[in-house]
C-alpha cells in the first residue's frame, strides 16, 4: 500500500508543480514597468499567410530597462512586425528605424499598476483553485485506495500529508504573488 501512497503523492506533486509553472508563465506575461521579451510572447505575426509568434520571426531583445528592440530575420517583415505588435493591443507604439523596430516601454500609472497587481491577484486565485482540484482527485485516490484494504490510520495519515503537500505549494504561490506585487509597485 506504501508503494501505491507513493504514487499519489508524486502524481500529486507533479501536477502542483505544473499549476506553479503555469502561474509562473502567466506573471511572466504581466509587465511591472521594466521592458523584458516576454511582453511580445502573445503577438502573432502574418508570416507568408499564417499566423506565427514573432519568437519564430524575429529576435526579440532588451535594449535599456525601458527600450524592447525587434530584429527581424527577413528585412521585408518589418511592416507586419508592426502590424502585429500594435493589433496585440499591448499599448506599445513601435518605431521602424529601416533595420529593426524599437518599442519604448511607457511609465506605468497608478492606476494601471494596481489593475496589474489585481490581474496578478487573479492568476494566483487560479492557480490556488487548480491546486484544490488537484487536491480534490489525490484524495479521491486515496479513498478508492481504502477500498482496495487500506487501513482507515493509513487513510488518515495519507490525506494529513497530501493536505501538507497542499499547503506548501499555495504557500509558494502566495510568495511569487507577494514578488510581482512588489515589482509591480515600485516606481
Amino acid at each position: 500500500m506504501t508503494e501505491e501512497l507513493n504514487m499519489v503523492y508524486d502524481e500529486f506533486k507533479s501536477s502542483n508543480e505544473k499549476s506553479i509553472e503555469h502561474f509562473e508563465a502567466e506573471l511572466t506575461k504581466i509587465r511591472a514597468g521594466k521592458a523584458a521579451p516576454a511582453m511580445l510572447q502573445s503577438v502573432m505575426v502574418d508570416y507568408y499567410g499564417s499566423p506565427t509568434p514573432i519568437q519564430q520571426v524575429a529576435n526579440i531583445g532588451v535594449m535599456d530597462a525601458r527600450t524592447l528592440t525587434v530584429q527581424p530575420w527577413e528585412k521585408d517583415m518589418l511592416g507586419e512586425l508592426m502590424k502585429g505588435i500594435v493589433n496585440a493591443n499591448l499599448g506599445f507604439a513601435p518605431q521602424d528605424n529601416g533595420e529593426m523596430l524599437i518599442i519604448s516601454i511607457p511609465p506605468l500609472t497608478e492606476e494601471r499598476r494596481r489593475d496589474l497587481v489585481k490581474h496578478a491577484k487573479a492568476a494566483a486565485e487560479n492557480a490556488k483553485v487548480s491546486i484544490r482540484s488537484h487536491r480534490k482527485d489525490a484524495l479521491d485516490m486515496i479513498k478508492g485506495l481504502k477500498d482496495d484494504g487500506l487501513s482507515e490510520d493509513m487513510q488518515k495519515d495519507a490525506e494529513g500529508q497530501v493536505q501538507t503537500i497542499t499547503d506548501s505549494f499555495t504557500k509558494k504561490i502566495e510568495e511569487l504573488f507577494e514578488l510581482k506585487e512588489k515589482d509591480i509597485m515600485t516606481i
